[in-house]
C-alpha cells in the first residue's frame, strides 16, 4: 500500500512538471523588468488612485469660483379681477439679478486648501505606485527563489538516487547493508514531499504575483534561470534617512495634508466675517390707461449674513480645524519615524542577507561539496557508513537552499529599501 501511494505522489508530481514545462515553452520569460514596467500600466488599484488624484485637481478652481448669479422674472401688484398692467401704478413685470459674494480672502483660502489637497492625492497615487513595485520585486524574487530550490532538489533527487544504485550494488555483492538501501529511499521520498510542497508554494505566490499584474490567478509565468549574482554596496541609513525626508511621496504628501489644514484654519477665522449678495431689480410698467407714459423701475440692494451664533458655530469650527492641523502634523512626525525604522530594517536585512550570500558563496558551500564528495569516495571503499554519506548530502541540499534564500533576501530588502527612501538611488 506504501508503495502504491509513492507511485501515486511521484505520477501526480511528473504529471504537473510536464504541463509546466508545456505552459513554458508557450509564455515569454518574465523578467523582473517586464513585471515592474506591467504593473505600473495595468494595475488597477494605481489606476483608479490616479483616477482619484485627476478627479481632485479639478476641484481647486471650483472651490475658487463666485457663486453662480440668479436671475429672476416676476410680475409684481398684477390686478387679479383683469391681470391687466395698465390699471394699477404699482403693476410691472420685472426681472433681476444677484450675485453671492464671498468675503474678500474666503474664496483663495478654498482653492488654496483644494490645491494642496489635490496635490496630496497625487503624492498618494506616487506613494502606491512605490509599493506596487516593492511587491512585485518581492514577489518576483520569491518565485526566482522557489524556482531555484526546485532545481536543487531535483540535482539532490539524482544524486540521492545515484546513491541508492551504490547501496544497492553493494548490498548485492554482500559488502552493503540493506537498510542503507531503504534509508536512501527514504530521503528520496522526503525530497519527492518537499518538492509537492514548494510547487504548491509557486503557485500560491504567482496567483498573488498575477493579481498585481492584472493577469488571471492561474495564468503560468516562466522566470529567467540565469541572473547577474552581484549584491551591491548601499548608502549609510544617515544618507538614506536625509534623501527620503525629500523623496519620500508619503512625507509630502502629509506635508501637503498640513498645508490644507492650516488653509482650512485661516478660513474657519474668516467665516466670523460676513458674506455679502448683490442685488439689483428691472421693472417695465406700461402706460395708464389714457397713454399717460409710466417710468420703469429700478431696485438695487446689498445684503449680508450677521453671525449672531459665532459662539457655538464659527468658533467651534476654529476649534475643530485647530485640532485637525494639530493631528496632521502629529501624523507627519509618526510616519517620519515609521519611515526611518523601515529604512533601518531593511538596510540590516541586506546587509545580513549579503553577509550570509558571501559566506555560502565563498566558504561553506565549496567545503560542503568537498566533504560530499570525499564522503562518497570513502563509502565505496567501505571506509565511511551510508548514513553519514546521506547527511552530507542533506546538509549541502540545506546550504545550497540557504545560499539562494539569503540572495532573494538580499534582493528583496533592496526593493523595500528603495520604496522605503522613495527613489532607486541608494547605492553608493
Amino acid at each position: 500500500m506504501t508503495s502504491f501511494f509513492r507511485s501515486r505522489r511521484l505520477l501526480m508530481a511528473t504529471l504537473f512538471i510536464v504541463c509546466r514545462v508545456a505552459a513554458a515553452d508557450e509564455q515569454p520569460l518574465l523578467t523582473l523588468e517586464a513585471a515592474t514596467q506591467k504593473v505600473i500600466q495595468d494595475n488597477p488599484d494605481l489606476a483608479q488612485t490616479l483616477a482619484r488624484a485627476k478627479a481632485m485637481a479639478a476641484i481647486p478652481s471650483q472651490e475658487g469660483s463666485l457663486p453662480d448669479p440668479q436671475i429672476t422674472f416676476n410680475a409684481m401688484s398684477l390686478p387679479t379681477n383683469s391681470f391687466s398692467t395698465r390699471p394699477e401704478d404699482m403693476t410691472q413685470i420685472g426681472f433681476g439679478l444677484s450675485q453671492g459674494i464671498p468675503f474678500p480672502g474666503k474664496l483663495a483660502l478654498r482653492e488654496q486648501a483644494a490645491m494642496y489637497e489635490a496635490e496630496a492625492a497625487t503624492l498618494n497615487a506616487d506613494e502606491l505606485r512605490l509599493r506596487l513595485l516593492s511587491d512585485v520585486k518581492t514577489l518576483w524574487w520569491q518565485v526566482f527563489y522557489l524556482d531555484r530550490t526546485v532545481e536543487i532538489v531535483d540535482n539532490n533527487h539524482k544524486l540521492l538516487q545515484q546513491f541508492v544504485d551504490i547501496a544497492r550494488s553493494k548490498y548485492e555483492v554482500g559488502e552493503g547493508l540493506q537498510q542503507d538501501v531503504l534509508l536512501a529511499q527514504l530521503e528520496l521520498s522526503k525530497l519527492l514531499d518537499q518538492k509537492i510542497s514548494l510547487d504548491g508554494m509557486r503557485r500560491s505566490t504567482v496567483a498573488k504575483l498575477n493579481a498585481l499584474l492584472d493577469q488571471p490567478a492561474n495564468h503560468w509565468l516562466q522566470l529567467p534561470a540565469q541572473l547577474a549574482l552581484n549584491l551591491p554596496n548601499i548608502k549609510p541609513e544617515d544618507r538614506l534617512y536625509q534623501q527620503a525626508e525629500v523623496s519620500r511621496p508619503m512625507l509630502e504628501s502629509d506635508r501637503q495634508g498640513i498645508h490644507a489644514a492650516q488653509s482650512k484654519l485661516e478660513l474657519a477665522h474668516k467665516d466670523f466675517l460676513p458674506d455679502f449678495n448683490v442685488e439689483a431689480a428691472y421693472g417695465a410698467r406700461n402706460n395708464m390707461l389714457d397713454g399717460t407714459r409710466r417710468s420703469d423701475l429700478l431696485s438695487l440692494g446689498v445684503s449680508m449674513n450677521v453671525p449672531i451664533f459665532a459662539a457655538s458655530k464659527q468658533a467651534k469650527a476654529v476649534d475643530q480645524r485647530t485640532s485637525e492641523l494639530m493631528q496632521q502634523r502629529y501624523a507627519l512626525q509618526d510616519r517620519w519615524n515609521t519611515v526611518r525604522s523601515e529604512i533601518t530594517q531593511s538596510h540590516s536585512d541586506y546587509q545580513r542577507a549579503k553577509q550570509q550570500f558571501v559566506l555560502f558563496d565563498t566558504g561553506i558551500i565549496p567545503q560542503a561539496r568537498q566533504t560530499v564528495a570525499s564522503m562518497l569516495a570513502g563509502y565505496q571503499v567501505n571506509k565511511v557508513d551510508f548514513l553519514n554519506l546521506v547527511r552530507s548530502q542533506i546538509t549541502l541540499f540545506e546550504y545550497e537552499t540557504q545560499y539562494w534564500k539569503a540572495f532573494t533576501e538580499a534582493q528583496q530588502a533592496l526593493a523595500q529599501l528603495c520604496a522605503n527612501v522613495g527613489e532607486d538611488d541608494i547605492y553608493e
